[in-house]
């Protein structure tokens, strides 16, 4: 029996039109899909309908794939490929397995030879990455930094020393609620020269990316309470 694809389908960024940010491949291929393995079940049923308004939501098969997920039940989710029915795999925000839970789905699939396509689409690394100024050809994202106070600043002077050492821009995220805090806390453990990019709300009508040096950014006032946000680090070695 051949067996079916596993389609890679990205999402917006936010509550933003999706023919805006996302191809026409998109939608045809969410047109012609059945089943789809989403982080969120409502979520994933709302983008569905904004993308394929005609399709039957009754029709549908949803598996759920995040933090509440038992390891011993991903293998059913490839179930209808192995039977060769396509499937997608769609993330909540942005491009599926990047910073997102979808990576154990793509790699079950690589064990079972399953192809999987991957669609074009918005992520926020790359977005930040490309619009930040910093070293594109060196960088890594390190996921969230620590809470507790001490272990926070020492990664973050960790962080630093490798950016200035291996010339790698380094970027990180944080619990939107937390933003404004957070960069305060970057302005005051990195060095003045350090620069830091703020990306946030990107593709959003409400869009604000810059760059500045530590020092500058204490200079500067920006709200990014509860706004989706990258910061992106590079200490020049010159």
């Amino acid at each position: 029996m051949t067996k079916g694809k596993l389609y890679l389908i990205p999402n917006t960024l936010g509550d933003s039109n999706p023919f805006l940010v996302l191809p026409a491949q998109v939608k045809t291929i969410v047109d012609s899909l059945d089943t789809f393995v989403v982080e969120n079940s409502k979520a994933g049923r709302k983008f569905i309908k904004s993308i394929a308004p005609e399709k039957q939501q009754s029709n549908l098969t949803i598996f759920e794939l995040n933090k509440h997920t038992e390891p011993q039940d991903l293998p059913n989710f490839i179930t209808p490929c192995l039977e060769g029915q396509n499937m997608g795999l769609l993330s909540d925000a942005g491009c599926p397995g990047i910073a997102d839970p979808g990576a154990d789905i793509v790699s079950l699939a690589h064990k079972n030879n399953i192809q999987v396509v991957p669609l074009v689409g918005p992520s926020s690394i790359l977005l930040a990455m490309m619009s930040s100024g910093m070293n594109g050809q060196s960088f890594a994202f390190n996921g969230y930094l620590p809470i507790d106070k001490n272990e926070r600043k020492s990664e973050i002077k960790r962080l630093e020393r490798l950016s200035f050492e291996h010339n790698q821009t380094q970027s990180f995220i944080e619990t939107p609620y937390r933003n404004n805090k957070f960069l305060e806390d970057l302005c005051n453990t990195l060095s003045d020269s350090t620069e830091i990019c703020v990306a946030c709300d990107i593709t959003l009508p409400t869009e604000l990316i810059k760059t500045k040096t530590a020092s500058q950014w204490k200079k500067n006032s920006v709200d990014l309470h509860k706004r989706p946000t990258l910061f992106i680090i590079h200490k020049p070695s010159f």
